[in-house]
């Protein structure tokens, strides 16, 4: 499953560290983030969207997204990690490219190599065709699946799958928590279906307000297109 190698790379940037060093210096300013558009390649009928003037934007999935000033962006870290052909976390679903998993989005609060006694918060949106999960038909059943590769990586689950209305998408959501030392890293997944696309959406913080305001940024506006 795609969202395997995705999550793998994910946690194991996101573990709260135990250092005094200040942040890098070498850290992008929050322009030069902001400048940066997503170059993830998709399908015609979803596009992978874009980031500029510090907002999130994807016209297909009708969907803008703010991040937070100062954050960096690693979209196509992401996707070239997950693109890695030798890579021990390809699984028996195929390649990315069969299930035409791709990272749209994948924002931090800090570089990895700025150490910090915070969890380095994140937003990350992916998404693979539902044809990679023969009888997939609800968002719902999209979390299952996201529910098993997170409990793997150590965490656990908060509260089963719920409704959320964002705008004018409803999306199901699922909560969960892991202990990091002496911090505690929470995740907020979210899933819709769309263009032939399981889309997730995942926010990790250090605490449940951090990922509320996260999610709070997130906003569906009127129909996505083609829809």
């Amino acid at each position: 499953m795609f969202w395997l190698a995705v999550t793998v790379s994910l946690t194991a940037g996101l573990s709260a560290q135990s250092s005094n060093s200040a942040p890098s210096s070498n850290a992008p300013s929050s322009s030069s983030a902001d400048k940066k558009h997503s170059k993830a390649a998709l399908d015609s009928d979803i596009d992978a969207g874009v980031v500029a003037d510090g907002v999130y934007r994807n016209r297909a999935l009708g969907m803008t997204w703010k991040i937070p000033a100062g954050w960096v962006l690693r979209t196509e870290e992401m996707n070239g990690r997950g693109e890695d052909q030798s890579s021990p976390q390809r699984t028996q679903r195929g390649t990315e490219a069969d299930s035409g998993g791709r990272v749209l989005l994948a924002a931090f609060s800090r570089p990895p190599e700025a150490r910090g006694e915070d969890v380095n918060a994140s937003m990350v949106i992916a998404a693979e065709r539902t044809a990679a999960y023969p009888g997939l038909t609800e968002a719902v059943q999209y979390l299952g699946p996201l529910e098993e590769v997170a409990k793997a990586q150590g965490f656990a689950v908060d509260e089963e799958p719920y409704e959320i209305d964002v705008g004018s998408k409803t999306l199901v959501r699922e909560d969960f928590h892991k202990d990091v030392g002496t911090r505690v890293m929470h995740q907020a997944t979210m899933a819709i279906l769309s263009h032939g696309y399981a889309v997730s959406i995942t926010v990790i913080g250090g605490t449940e307000d951090e990922v509320e305001e996260l999610v709070d940024g997130m906003e569906f506006a009127g129909k996505a297109a083609g829809k």
